[in-house]
């Protein structure tokens, strides 16, 4: 699955794309597909996709979480057929990218695959956040009778059925784009993850109880629609009474991307309350020409000593500060709740070719002057060719920047 069509994808993406490495490793007879970024030393949270996403629809959360300094890691649904396959897979995967001990971030099925999972290896999940998700598939088998012959199904079939469970519009502006990049991202799926992950939503499975305490869930579903039935969003509630609650009052289907600064707020206090600290001062920085590597492939990814001095000056011209991202560029989304102040030692601009740093304030300060200089010269000049020498000199002196 490569990026396709990236002169349509949102600017903010675009950015994302060129900054965080893609990893694609194969395990066994799976191939995984993931973005792991932020500092190693913090438990990750590993964020799963529903059944029309990959691991690209989190790439808000990455941006916005990485640069609190939080690790984030999100995956594709590899090609698994049954719920207990997943299971062995997803854990295979987390020995792989020697991971233990997690936090779990799923929406719609990406939330039930992360319930099995923490119903079937409790010692390794510290906690949930569930989003639009359910605790058993009865009612999705029951309304796809056709789901015995679904590897059979040709690909126009199952990815019309699958965009059929995404509402059509009108849908308010920021919905809208979400909805256009999540259909973007199903284009992308081949006939065998799209026949794989339905075969998952109707595989006959319901979640028994958890060893992990409600107060180490949160529960963050939007109020206006959304393809998971009430019904199944009830039942979820009411098994786990004790779970915070984290209600988004629009959103729709895909809340991470059309209401990004709610979710990742939520996140982030999710987070704290699990006892999970932010390590800002390890903020990562980005590989250079990094995509479509490996955890075989040692880097190191936390900007060592050693690759400072070695690539320092390219370092210096392409990123603002060293440790962490430049800022992404502006997007649809709105202005985050919670806004890093800007940083006065150091101001970038992304679209040009001035970096302007304390360090060279007087610099631009005497060009500045040389500027204004050349402005009342011309003024003086023309002052003194029509006569009036006097109201030149006052000009001149009035002007004159005192530093």
């Amino acid at each position: 699955m490569g990026l396709k069509g990236v002169s349509s994808a949102p600017g903010d993406f675009v950015y994302f794309k060129s900054q965080v490495p893609l990893h694609r490793i194969p395990i066994g007879t799976k191939q995984w597909r993931y973005y792991d970024f932020g500092p190693k030393v913090v438990p990750p949270l590993i964020c799963l996709p529903g059944i029309a996403g990959t691991a690209d629809v989190y790439y808000k959360q990455i941006m916005s979480l990485s640069m609190k300094g939080y690790r984030v890691i999100s995956v594709d649904i590899p090609r698994v057929w049954n719920n207990q396959e997943w299971i062995q897979a997803f854990e295979k995967f987390l020995d792989t990218i020697d991971v233990h001990h997690i936090h779990l971030y799923g929406t719609s099925l990406g939330g039930f695959l992360a319930q099995l999972f923490a119903q079937h290896r409790p010692r390794r999940v510290k906690s949930l956040i569930l989003s639009n998700s359910y605790l058993e598939t009865k009612s999705f088998s029951a309304e796809m009778p056709w789901a015995p012959i679904v590897g059979w199904a040709p690909s126009f079939l199952l990815k019309r059925y699958v965009l059929t469970g995404i509402r059509d519009g009108p849908h308010e502006p920021f919905i809208a784009d979400s909805v256009d990049f999540v259909v973007s991202q199903v284009e992308m799926l081949s006939k065998e993850d799209l026949a794989s992950r339905l075969s998952l939503t109707v595989d006959d499975a319901s979640v028994g109880p958890l060893l992990l305490p409600d107060s180490s869930i949160t529960i963050m579903d939007t109020n206006d629609y959304c393809a998971v039935p009430l019904q199944l969003k009830d039942q979820l509630n009411e098994r786990y009474s004790g779970a915070r609650r984290a209600y988004l009052k629009t959103g729709g289907d895909f809340p991470f991307l059309s209401r990004p600064d709610e979710v990742n707020l939520h996140l982030q206090l999710h987070m704290r309350r699990v006892g999970v600290e932010a390590r800002p001062d390890l903020i990562q920085v980005v590989p250079k020409g990094g995509s479509d590597s490996g955890p075989s492939e040692k880097k190191d990814e936390m900007g060592g000593e050693d690759d400072a001095h070695k690539d320092g000056k390219d370092r210096n011209e392409s990123l603002p500060s060293e440790g962490q991202i430049p800022p992404a560029p502006e997007s649809s989304e709105s202005h985050s709740l919670e806004d890093q102040p800007l940083n006065n030692a150091a101001a970038c601009y992304l679209g040009g070719e001035m970096l302007l740093s304390t360090h060279g304030e007087d610099k631009v300060l005497e060009v500045v002057e040389e500027i204004l200089l050349r402005y009342v010269h011309m003024i003086c000049v023309t002052c003194s060719l029509l006569g009036m020498n006097e109201a030149a000199s006052c000009h001149f002196l009035s002007l004159m920047p005192n530093r």
